[in-house]
């Protein structure tokens, strides 16, 4: 594994030291084509060798979000705000070495927000439980990263590790097909005009990880880091917030300076209980969640305890939420707000629902 790593921080400094421009696209193209994929054999190294598992966390709740950050920015202080979480609260780094879970409450949805171990440079390769901490990230639903005042420079470490282990934030998968083919060379299409990469250095990457047949349909503008992403297929796209913490240490000014700095999303002091009600609204919002209340038929919507589900989902979605049996029992639908006319009857499971929507499901 040590050649491995060597080898990336190597590639890793050329590449520092590469400027960027038309003549030299392809090369770091290439050389980002050989970083993505000596971490992959490191991984798989790791794998076969029985590295140490991640934490099992038992998910609860209508989605999950998690505390990212260095040893000792506030997030045992910021869960207890958060949540009824009893996490252990320290002024010592790594006070937590284990994932605390706590549940929150916010317009009718229950929220599980972990604290994990702090995490620190070089985390994405195994210091200080890293890979551990950052493999729980996979499987939530939003990024907390909580940066504390006097240290804004950890924002730009933190996003390198979270990158390093294959999360991509505030990102949508590029949509993109590549198909390996029999002959024929590399094929490229696209619907679009591309700025960021050109159709060499496409191919300079396809051919780095052995796709030389290939047909390729680009239908957005991406570049060198989207494309390999596409091709190793393993990343997972999650949305963050950044919380600037122990603002109340210094100056309005001083925080107004590093929140635009880093561009928070909002600036709280955990300990004091700073815009912690604000932080569970915009945590709320970055879910992208509606709420769907439930009514029988010949009774009166549940308006007081909604079914929480995410932006975009349709009637089947709620079928499956609800029981597994209630899609192949499903005969009709009635909904009340975003359809045509009160009440109107549906009979496609596709049906999109939308926030505040009541439905009323009718089974055989």
């Amino acid at each position: 594994m040590v050649e491995y790593l060597e080898r990336i921080k190597e590639l890793e400094e050329e590449l520092q030291k590469t400027s960027y421009n038309k003549r030299t696209q392809h090369h770091i193209g290439l050389i980002k084509a050989k970083i993505a994929k000596l971490r992959e054999k490191e991984e798989l190294r790791g794998s076969a060798k029985g590295g140490k598992p991640g934490y099992d966390v038992r998910k609860t709740g209508d989605a999950s979000a998690i505390m990212i950050g260095y040893p000792s920015v506030g997030k045992s202080t910021l869960l207890n705000a958060l949540t009824n979480a009893q996490s252990k609260v320290g002024s010592y780094d790594f006070t937590t070495l284990t994932v605390i879970p706590g549940l929150m409450g916010y317009n009718g949805a229950k929220i599980q927000i972990l604290d994990v171990p702090g995490v620190i440079k070089g985390a994405s390769i195994g210091k200080g439980r890293g890979k551990e901490v950052l493999s729980v990230m996979r499987g939530t639903n939003l990024v907390i990263i909580l940066i504390e005042i006097n240290y804004p420079e950890h924002l730009n470490i933190l996003k390198k590790e979270i990158f390093n282990t294959g999360i991509r934030l505030d990102q949508k998968k590029p949509d993109v097909k590549i198909k390996k083919a029999a002959k024929g060379g590399i094929r490229i299409g696209t619907t679009v005009k591309l700025k960021k990469i050109d159709k060499k250095t496409i191919e300079v990457i396809l051919n780095e990880f052995k796709y030389n047949n290939a047909d390729v349909l680009i239908r957005e503008d991406i570049d060198a880091d989207q494309l390999i992403d596409c091709i190793e297929g393993n990343k997972i796209y999650v949305p963050s917030i950044i919380a600037l913490n122990k603002v109340d240490s210094v100056s309005k000014d001083k925080a107004d300076e590093v929140a635009k700095q880093i561009k928070a999303d909002i600036l709280i002091s955990a300990e004091k209980g700073l815009n912690i009600d604000p932080l569970k609204r915009i945590i709320f919002n970055k879910l992208n969640f509606i709420r769907v209340y439930m009514k029988e038929p010949a009774k009166k919507a549940d308006l007081i305890a909604p079914l929480i589900m995410f932006n975009g989902c349709t009637i089947k979605d709620v079928c499956n939420r609800l029981h597994k049996d209630f899609v192949t029992k499903f005969k009709f639908a009635r909904v009340w707000g975003s359809s045509k006319f009160p009440g109107q009857k549906l009979l496609r499971l596709e049906y999109v629902l939308r926030d505040k929507d009541v439905l009323e499901l009718h089974l055989r």
